[in-house]
C-alpha cells in the first residue's frame, strides 16, 4: 500500500478514536509535520469525510457528521462486536431484521479472514416459548421519533391503542371515530423487556408514571414544549422496569411475602428458592421465606416443592392455601369418570 494511503487510513482511525485531536499531537502520532497533517486532512475531506478544524490555543481537528455515511474503520474487537449485534438484531423486536442482515453482509465481506472465522462461528437464534404468540414488531421510525423526544426532553403526544388493531386499521384514525384522546407524556426512557419495546414516561393526564408498548404508539406531530425531567422512582430505570413487570411493590420487593417450614433439607430447597431466604432447621427440615405477586400464586409456588409444610404466617398465606385446596378439590370432583373398558371379545 502506498505510504500516503496508509497514512490517510491511520489518520482516519485516530480521528474516529476520540472527539478532538490537537494538530501537533496528530503529527507526533503519525510521525509527520503539521503541514503534512493539514494536507492529509484536505485529502480526507475530498473523499467525503466531514473533518472540522477546531479553534483554540493548540488548534486541531474533529471528525464531524456529514450528509452521508462515509466509509468507516473498525479495529478487530469493534468489528466483531458490530457483527454480533447485527446477528442478535432479530431478537430486539425493532423490525430491522432485513436491514440488519444486509448490514452484516456488507461488514462481513470486507472483514479479514481471521475475523470472518470468529463471526461465522457464532450463530444467534431467537427462540420463542412453545405456543407463545410472536411479539409485535416496533416500527423503526417510531423508535427513532420516541428516542428523539427522550433525548431532546420534549413533551410527546401520541395515539395509543390498548389492543392489537385489525389489519388495515389505524390508531387514532379520526376525531369522529370515538377514539380516545391522544396521550400527553414526558418521555424518559426507551427499554426492551421480553422482546418488546416500551416507553417509560410521566403521563401528564394520569399524573403518574406509565409504561407504554411501542408497537401500540402512533406519534403525533409536532411535539410539545421542553420539560425538566422528573426523577424516576428509585432513580434507576433497570430496577424500575424490573419491579414494574415482576409486580414488585414500591418498596422494591414482591408485595406478598410468607414464611413456611418445609419437610425438606435446606440444600434441596435453596436451588429452587430463587430470591427466597432458606434457613436450615435440622436434618430434613428448613424454614423458607418467599415472595410473590399474590397470595394464591405464593401458595402455588410453595406447593411445587411436593413436601409437607407448615404455614408460619401471615394469615393471608394460610387463607390462600385453603382457597387453593377448595379449588383443587372441586376440580377433582368435577372430573368425568374414566369410561369402563368393554368386556373382552365385544
Amino acid at each position: 500500500m502506498p505510504k500516503t494511503s496508509a497514512r490517510l487510513l491511520s489518520l482516519l482511525s485516530l480521528l474516529q478514536a476520540r472527539r478532538d485531536w490537537p494538530g501537533h499531537l496528530l503529527a507526533e502520532r503519525l510521525d509527520v509535520s503539521a503541514r503534512t497533517v493539514r494536507r492529509d486532512v484536505d485529502r480526507l475531506r475530498e473523499l467525503g469525510y466531514p473533518i472540522v478544524a477546531v479553534k483554540g490555543p493548540d488548534g486541531g481537528y474533529r471528525l464531524g457528521a456529514g450528509t452521508q455515511l462515509p466509509p468507516l474503520l473498525f479495529d478487530d474487537d469493534q468489528a466483531v462486536a458490530l457483527a454480533v449485534a447485527l446477528r442478535a438484531a432479530a431478537a430486539t423486536g425493532a423490525g430491522i431484521e432485513e436491514a440488519a442482515a444486509r448490514a452484516l453482509t456488507t461488514v462481513r465481506q470486507v472483514m479479514p479472514a481471521r475475523l470472518r472465522h470468529r463471526v461465522d462461528a457464532l450463530e444467534v437464534t431467537a427462540v420463542e416459548r412453545a405456543g407463545a404468540r410472536p411479539n409485535p414488531q416496533a416500527d423503526p421510525q417510531v423508535l427513532v421519533a420516541l428516542g428523539t423526544a427522550v433525548r431532546t426532553r420534549e413533551v410527546l403526544r401520541f395515539d395509543y391503542s390498548p389492543v392489537t388493531l385489525p389489519t388495515g386499521a389505524a390508531a387514532g384514525s379520526g376525531a369522529g371515530s370515538g377514539a380516545a384522546p391522544p396521550r400527553r407524556v414526558e418521555p424518559h426512557h426507551l427499554v426492551t423487556w421480553g422482546g418488546r419495546w416500551y416507553l417509560v414516561a410521566w403521563d401528564l393526564g394520569r399524573d403518574d408514571w406509565r409504561t407504554f408498548r411501542v408497537d401500540r404508539i402512533a406519534p403525533r406531530t409536532p411535539t410539545g414544549p421542553r420539560f425538566s425531567p422528573r426523577e424516576l422512582p428509585g432513580g434507576d430505570v433497570t430496577a424500575y422496569v424490573t419491579a414494574k413487570f415482576q409486580g414488585l411493590g414500591d418498596a422494591g420487593h414482591l408485595p406478598c411475602r410468607g414464611e413456611v417450614i418445609l419437610d425438606l433439607p435446606a440444600s434441596a430447597v435453596s436451588a429452587y428458592a430463587h430470591d427466597g431466604v432458606v434457613e436450615e432447621l435440622g436434618p430434613g427440615r428448613c424454614r423458607l421465606l418467599l415472595g410473590a405477586w399474590s397470595w394464591p400464586s405464593l401458595a402455588a409456588a410453595l406447593g411445587k416443592f411436593d413436601a409437607d409444610l407448615q404455614v408460619v404466617g401471615p394469615p393471608e398465606l394460610r387463607d390462600a392455601f385453603a382457597l387453593l385446596a377448595r379449588r383443587y378439590a372441586d376440580a377433582a370432583a368435577r372430573m368425568p369418570a374414566e369410561p369402563t373398558a368393554p368386556p373382552p371379545g365385544r
